[in-house]
This record gives structure tokens, C-alpha cells and sequence, in this order.
């Protein structure tokens, strides 16, 4: 296959609903595979290793960072997360398409990297209705939900720096979108 795979990278606001529209889309396309980042967090019950996450230690994931095996990273909480750049390569030279759902200063990294990338903001149809979502989790203290809600107003400011922005107004018509913009 000579074909190169895309990479589509995914990123908005904590709630907005990319995991569900990531699952919808990834029913809808047979040719789309789902990075699995690495962390130094432990695994959660229930969570496999290479497939929810790599768990690798922190002298590892430094020394993934070191020697640029990562096409991004973050730490979050004490805990470092980041995408394997070799898992990511792989999968595109065998013409596979790669989506990554990653947090927008590692959209950034991924886009400095690989320019090729497309990059997709997903966005609330409004502050108003994403923190009604929020709230209606009925997960968070008022306090999160306050910290989420000003995170998600200066990510917001970031959505023009992207390829292109979907309203997440109903997630089927979001992934739709999604894959009109990869198959484009």
C-alpha cells in the first residue's frame, strides 16, 4: 500500500463530548485506529496495558522525552501523559489512519511535528451549554466545574489555530463532519 494514512487530531474543552463523537466516528470508518498514549500513572481497575494506556515509569517517559520518542507530552497532576511517535508513524506508513485525542497545547506540539496533521477543534455550541453538561454529570465539586469552565474559556480562544472547528451540538452530526473533513 502506498498510500500514507492521516493523522487527525482532536482536542476541545473537558466535557465536550470527544469521547463519545471519537466512538461514533470510529464505527463509522473501518480505516481509523485510536492512538493509546503513554503515562506514568498507575493503571485504573479494569484498564490493559497497550490498550487503554502504555504505564511506563517516570525515568522511562523521560527518557522517551529525551530521545523524542514522543510526539507530544503533557503532566497533568503529578502524571505525565504522552503519544508514542513511533506507534504513530508506523500505523500512517501503513496507510492506516491515526486519531488522536489530545489536549491543545499537545495539538500544537503534534501540528509543529508532522504540519501534515489535521487538526480538528471541538467545540459547545455555546459556555452556557457545556456547563450545563458538566453539571449534569453530577461528578464534579463546584469548584472543578468552575476550573473547567475557565480552562475551557481560554481553549476556546484557541480553536481559530485549527485546521477546523465542529459544534459538538449532536455528536453523530459532529462525526460526520469529522469524517467529511478526513476523507476530504
Amino acid at each position: 500500500m502506498d498510500k500514507r494514512g492521516k493523522l487527525l487530531v482532536i482536542s476541545g474543552p473537558s466535557g465536550v463530548g470527544k469521547s463519545t463523537v471519537i466512538s461514533c466516528l470510529m464505527s463509522m470508518m473501518s480505516n481509523l485506529e485510536f492512538s493509546v498514549s503513554a503515562t506514568t500513572r498507575a493503571p485504573r481497575p479494569g484498564e490493559t496495558e497497550g490498550v487503554d494506556y502504555f504505564f511506563v515509569s517516570r525515568e522511562r517517559f523521560d527518557e522517551m522525552v529525551v530521545n523524542n520518542e514522543l510526539l507530544e507530552h503533557a503532566t497533568f497532576v503529578g502524571n505525565s501523559y504522552g503519544t508514542p511517535r513511533s506507534q504513530v508513524e508506523a500505523r500512517l506508513a501503513a496507510g492506516i489512519n491515526v486519531i488522536l485525542d489530545i489536549e491543545v497545547q499537545g495539538a500544537g506540539q503534534v501540528k509543529a511535528l508532522m504540519p501534515e496533521a489535521v487538526t480538528v477543534f471541538l467545540a459547545p455550541p455555546s459556555l452556557e451549554a457545556l456547563e450545563a453538561r458538566l453539571r449534569g454529570r453530577g461528578t464534579e465539586t463546584e469548584e472543578v466545574i468552575r476550573g473547567r469552565m475557565e480552562t475551557a474559556a481560554q481553549q476556546m480562544e484557541l480553536a481559530p489555530t485549527y485546521d477546523h472547528t465542529v459544534v459538538n451540538d449532536d455528536f453523530h452530526r459532529a462525526a460526520e463532519e469529522i469524517r467529511s473533513i478526513l476523507e476530504a
